[in-house]
């Protein structure tokens, strides 16, 4: 390893990153721009079919400018340590290597996937442009910013802060930190000792840890108090995610259909509805689930058949859901189907709280009128994921979110900013695991009579999971804190959900590559962290159907 009294970190490091910052701010403009040059239609609009028609340059430019608002938050967190006077060396190094990191990948080629790399010149932008965009800074910061002195000293760093779960400042005020400190202990002592046997037996997480979580108060996190839940804001569900998912993601994804449910019945449910239900879910009393999806539909949520008939005080309920998390163990599913057959589109379909029994000893699903099967999955399997067949089931009138028809999309769609952020927190936690199970390895393992962590091509690995993993982490806070601020935050939510799925899955990927042939070993929990990590991408809206979000918004802005 470099001499730990090397001199690494770069004279001025703060204005060159502000610097470079500006110019990839003028960049990204650019990027817009010329995007939109060639996705306006002849109303001067901007066309849905030309956006899809050029899917490469509008993703494309989602992804560069995902890239330009995670240096702007980096540094933000980075100016924030030194305010409070806790800016270390290993905190400087990773805003230093995350910033000539991305501003190489913005001029050179940003991996959207692996395979699909996106270049300026893919989004039409001038070579000029590209040359104007490599002021001094930004070439001082590519050219010394993460040189193999830097890798090997912030290996160095995660090594010596190991033991002690430091890898890092995240710059959390003390209340979080508090917080972060007890999932932390709890993730450790209650679920990382049974995860792997969990997932290699597929079973479901025991109803002891789903209690001990109750008492913590995971379902009610975000819950105001009056009905019974902690009255905490997105930032807190955001730590907890994250540290229940660095255990095990099926222990991290529990809170996420209660935080859905909560949401759904705060934003859209009658006082009556509220009453009855949030204090239930806050204190885990009961288990909601999310029944949405449709075989053949996916993120075409306007094309969703499943019907609901009003037959007096009752809907009846008929069709088919798939992809369904928790169904068998759930007490109520927040369940959207058409109410209108008439309707076309969005404007049809209804929210229910649909009541159904639990799961017994001997039938996963007794409730009548609704039937079920298990998908098989790689991972992510604490929870299951279940087929739902519906026949004539029946659900309360008074169980109509709202209790009244076709709110159901723009319900759902409320919802959509926390349940971003919420996943992005969980792919950080997928990804600090993987990280730590490739570190721990690393220095475990010895070779040629050295742990293998000695050898750059490992330590570069690791070093750039801890630096890109707190990049994606200040997008995400970034983007919790505008939610708890009240402020839209759509597109910051799925910058963060876009950039923590494709950051787990590399970490993962990488961590599984430091463990070599015992990687691929089933009993070595880096082979269910890989496994559980390639969802992040695909769930709660896939990685090219975010990208499509992003560039919309921003697109539309530039009219």
């Amino acid at each position: 390893m470099t001499d730990q009294n090397t001199p690494l970190i770069l004279d001025g490091l703060d204005d060159l990153c502000a610097q470079a910052l500006n110019a990839a701010e003028t960049l990204k403009q650019q990027a817009i721009q010329s995007v939109a040059s060639f996705t306006r239609g002849e109303n001067g609009r901007i066309s849905a079919k030309l956006v899809e028609q050029n899917q490469y340059a509008t993703h494309g430019l989602a992804w560069l400018v995902t890239y330009v608002e995670t240096l702007k938050e980096t540094l933000k967190w980075s100016r924030a340590l030194k305010a409070e006077g806790k800016l270390g060396e290993l905190e400087q190094l990773m805003l230093q290597a995350g910033f000539a990191e991305y501003l190489h990948q913005l001029e050179g080629g940003i991996p959207m996937t692996l395979g699909e790399i996106i270049r300026p010149l893919d989004l039409g932008v001038a070579s000029e442009h590209v040359d104007a965009f490599k002021t001094a800074a930004v070439k001082t910061l590519m050219a010394e910013g993460y040189t193999p002195a830097v890798r090997e000293r912030i290996a160095s760093l995660i090594a010596d802060g190991m033991d002690t779960g430091h890898f890092g400042n995240p710059c959390l005020d003390e209340t979080y930190s508090m917080i972060r400190d007890q999932f932390r202990r709890f993730a450790d002592e209650e679920v990382i000792p049974y995860a792997h046997e969990w997932h290699l037996k597929d079973e479901l997480i025991p109803r002891s840890v789903v209690d001990q979580m109750s008492e913590l108060g995971v379902f009610g996190l975000t819950v105001p108090e009056e009905y019974d839940g902690l009255g905490l804001g997105k930032m807190s569900m955001c730590v907890v995610s994250e540290e229940l998912s660095r255990g095990y993601i099926g222990v991290g994804s529990l809170g996420t259909r209660s935080e859905i449910a909560a949401e759904l019945i705060l934003t859209g449910g009658t006082d009556a509805q509220k009453s009855k239900w949030l204090p239930q879910i806050a204190t885990g009393q009961i288990l909601p689930t999310a029944v949405f999806t449709e075989p053949n539909t996916g993120s075409d949520l306007a094309s969703l058949r499943t019907r609901a008939v009003k037959d007096g005080d009752v809907y009846k309920i008929t069709g088919n859901k798939t992809w369904i998390t928790h169904a068998a163990r759930a007490d109520v599913m927040t369940l959207l189907a058409r109410s209108n057959p008439n309707e076309p589109g969005y404007k049809g379909l209804s929210m229910f709280l649909a009541e159904k029994q639990h799961m017994t000893e001997d039938e996963d699903f007794p409730t009548e009128g609704m039937t079920g099967g298990e998908i098989e999955v790689l991972g992510y399997r604490g929870m299951k994921e279940y087929e739902l067949g519906f026949d004539n089931f029946e659900v309360k009138a008074e169980n109509l979110l709202g209790e009244e028809e076709g709110n159901g999309f723009k319900q759902l769609m409320q919802t959509f900013e926390s349940a971003r952020i919420q996943t992005a927190a969980r792919a950080l936690g997928v990804a600090q695991n993987a990280m730590e199970l490739g570190l721990r390895y690393s220095l475990d393992r010895i070779q040629f009579s050295r742990p293998i962590i000695e050898f750059p091509r490992v330590a570069g690995k690791l070093a750039w999971m801890a630096v890109e993993i707190m990049m994606a982490r200040q997008l995400t806070y970034a983007s919790a804190r505008a939610k708890d601020e009240g402020r839209r935050c759509d597109l910051e939510a799925g910058m963060a959900k876009l950039l923590g799925a494709r950051v787990a899955w590399q970490a993962a990927d990488n961590a599984l590559q430091v463990h070599g042939g015992n990687g691929f070993a089933l009993e070595y929990p880096i082979s269910r962290v890989l496994c559980d990590a390639r969802i992040l991408n695909i769930f709660e809206g896939a990685g090219e159907i975010q990208a499509q979000v992003i560039a919309r918004r921003l697109l539309e802005g530039a009219n």
